[in-house]
């Protein structure tokens, strides 16, 4: 079940929230939460069946060892204490590695020692690399002492919360947990419905009208990549467009959903396609994602005072660890190493004050943007060379002007999509700053409807979001 469907949206997004405001009207405030406890494993069940023991019983392991952990206060408590965080650590690792990396090592053990041994029929559980972030996060801060004593309840809804779920955003305790705590979130908002409404509509205009046809349009080249030199890189570009409103809209709906319940979850782009280089990039992309790498890894090796050897180190470490969390192949680690390079590239020219013209930056930042985009969505090394070798043609480089017209006119509807979606993440505001001091409006009730009206039209073919395969 996802958002942008009729299910989601006729069904049980509205049984789900009239029962938890009848409920909170009703000043059983407990059982609301706990009715949102249960909706959430529903929702999660409903599109990972076979793998909800396995979440459920990891959610359980994963508070009893953030709860012994801070019981620890005895002699002997540091060796617990670690005992504990190794086991807890160790219980997320193993089941993220069991079901995303298995056949992985399977492959690259059977090439490098000509063995035989075949590949498991494992189905990817939606949304593991995310809750295991944030249970990871959370047993890591429990051991630092940085958590305080959660109650099970409260403790659930940060790990379970349905909007938040399957493709984040990345919610750290800290975020949520005190929300969920607070007697005002279970007092009916009209301020935070109106805009909750209005975010909703505008992630889902994001994701049905925008960025559904234009990956639909990109992906039949990256399987199989030939059609001339502009097919090649008009995919290109779609698909780094249609990743953006994919990603944003899926957030713009979670903190819409999350506005119902009074609850706000962080925002996770800030118009990261107007960056002047990668450092600032990946300060408005997957911003909660880049904070997890950044307190958990990057801070782990480097610390206040080292060298620069150390530092760029560092940057190389967390970058090969953003690569193998988005997927199981070894163009995703290149992916993350490229990044790397271009974010150690850019930090180096900060820190030595080498400012380039704004447009250049702009236009060399972006152009290495789409490039990373195509290693990723490659899918693998043989298909990444594939379309490098397409794209790069000389002879299609050369003669690419000739059939510039007729390829207009094969493809005017997907090329004016482009040039919209390019001039929204170039030139519009973002969901950030449409939300600063918004105020209700009829103006936004108009727009917020027509948007949500397009989408339900748009809706009759439910399309996974693409970081679900993550």
């Amino acid at each position: 079940m996802i958002f942008s469907s009729y299910k989601f949206l006729f069904g049980f997004l509205p049984i789900v929230y009239v029962i938890f405001l009848v409920l909170n009207k009703s000043k059983m405030e407990v059982i609301a939460k706990y009715w949102l406890v249960m909706a959430s494993f529903y929702f999660y069940a409903q599109g990972s069946l076979s793998f909800f023991p396995y979440f459920a019983g990891s959610v359980g392991f994963n508070f009893l060892i953030g709860y012994l952990i801070g019981k620890q206060n005895g002699e002997n408590s540091g060796t617990i204490k670690k005992i504990l965080l190794t086991m807890g650590l160790a219980e997320n690792i193993i089941l993220l590695g069991y079901f995303k990396y298995t056949n992985f090592l399977i492959t690259n053990y059977n090439f490098l020692t000509k063995a035989q041994i075949p590949l498991k029929t494992i189905m990817l559980p939606i949304g593991i690399s995310f809750f295991t972030f944030q249970l990871i996060a959370y047993l890591i801060d429990s051991y630092r002492g940085l958590t305080k004593d959660y109650s099970f309840l409260n403790y659930l809804l940060f790990i379970t919360f349905f909007p938040q779920l399957i493709v984040g955003p990345i919610v750290h305790h800290s975020d949520v947990v005190p929300q969920f705590e607070d007697k005002e979130q279970s007092i009916f908002n009209i301020e935070n419905l109106i805009l909750g409404i209005c975010m909703f509509s505008l992630g889902c205009s994001k994701k049905i009208l925008l960025a559904d046809p234009l990956t639909a349009f990109a992906q039949p080249y990256f399987k199989d990549p030939s059609g001339g030199f502009w097919l090649g890189w008009l995919s290109a570009l779609a698909y780094t467009i249609s990743y953006y409103f994919d990603l944003s809209g899926y957030g713009d709906m979670a903190i819409g959903l999350g506005l119902l319940f009074n609850i706000k979850l962080p925002q996770n782009f800030n118009s990261p396609y107007k960056a002047r280089d990668f450092q600032e990039y990946w300060r408005r992309w997957h911003i909660t994602l880049s904070n997890f790498l950044s307190k958990y890894i990057f801070r782990s090796i480097f610390k206040k005072g080292d060298g620069s050897r150390k530092y760029y180190f560092a940057i190389m470490v967390t970058f090969l660890v953003s690569g193998i969390w988005h997927g199981a192949g070894w163009s995703f680690i290149i992916w993350g190493l490229v990044n790397g390079v271009f974010v150690c590239i850019s930090s180096y020219m900060n820190r030595k004050n080498v400012r380039l013209p704004d447009a250049l930056a702009w236009f060399l930042t972006f152009v290495g943007v789409v490039g990373t985009r195509i290693i990723f969505v490659s899918g693998s090394i043989s298909n990444l060379m594939k379309v490098s070798k397409e794209l790069l043609k000389p002879a299609e480089i050369t003669f690419a002007i000739n059939g510039l017209w007729s390829f207009f006119m094969d493809n005017y509807y997907n090329m004016l999509l482009l040039i919209i979606g390019m001039g929204i993440v170039f030139f519009a505001k973002n969901s950030n700053e449409l939300m600063k001091d918004f105020k209700p409006k009829l103006k936004y009730a108009f727009a917020a409807g027509v948007l949500l009206g397009l989408s339900i039209i748009q809706m009759g073919e439910v399309t996974k979001f693409l970081y679900f395969q993550f």
